[in-house]
């Protein structure tokens, strides 16, 4: 089934997210004391509310995005090209241009978005945040009515699981047990919040997201059995 998939009808992406403030006693009260009521089962007693601040980028209620790659595919003849691009800077901003690249270029039934997690992560997370920021949802993140299959989203992790539920792999692992080429010089996911934060680094979160946006792709061409991309063929526009 994968196969019948055009690769050009493929927008794959990801995204980068930090908590909405970089301390936590810039939250109000209330929302101190949601936070804490949200985070009491993954903090047990190991960690207080504060401590516990800097993974607020995982929740779309108490994060926000910072950044969002996107790759395609474009095919002419044998020339086989993968074109990444990212989009940064003030969130809804991010979230509006995003919303207009779907609208724009990938808002017929054939086209579908992909990401490593994307249905537990990136898709909602999106989403949720446009919703927040009172931005209408483009038709491929408007679930509501959608039956299981109508849904337009690939995720990589659902299909390495092929059927079983009892596991996650990581984009890192999979990457490696398939045989992609995996940079060496990216920052850990843990980092983005004190990269974007403290060293104020965003161009090194871009060079990061893109790079996880390529081995998506590159999954994709391996569940295909097809050729993985080279250096030459990936293009940033």
């Amino acid at each position: 089934m994968l196969k019948r998939i055009n690769l050009e009808h493929i927008l794959f992406l990801d995204i980068e997210t930090v908590p909405q403030f970089e301390q936590y006693e810039e939250l109000d009260e209330t929302t101190k004391h949601l936070w804490e009521l949200k985070t009491n089962y993954q903090r047990k007693d190991e960690f207080t509310p504060e401590e516990f601040y800097d993974r607020a980028g995982i929740w779309a209620e108490f994060g926000k995005i910072v950044c969002i790659s996107v790759g395609y595919f474009k095919i002419t003849g044998d020339v086989r090209n993968f074109r990444t691009t990212s989009f940064h800077g003030n969130e809804y901003q991010i979230l509006t241009d995003f919303k207009t690249l779907l609208q724009t270029h990938f808002n017929k039934s054939q086209h579908v978005l992909c990401a490593h997690n994307g249905k537990e992560f990136d898709f909602p997370y999106i989403a949720r945040r446009m919703i927040i920021h009172g931005i209408d949802l483009p038709f491929k993140l408007n679930l509501f009515g959608k039956k299981p299959w109508e849904v337009p989203h690939l995720d990589t992790l659902e299909l390495w699981k092929f059927g079983d539920y009892k596991t996650f792999t990581s984009l890192k692992l999979m990457a490696h047990v398939l045989g992609i080429p995996s940079p060496k010089d990216d920052i850990d996911g843990s980092q983005v919040r004190d990269t974007y934060y403290i060293e104020k680094d965003i161009d090194r979160i871009i060079i990061y997201c893109e790079k996880d946006t390529v081995t998506v792709a590159q999954i994709i061409l391996k569940l295909r059995n097809e050729s993985l991309l080279i250096d030459d063929e990936i293009l940033s526009v």
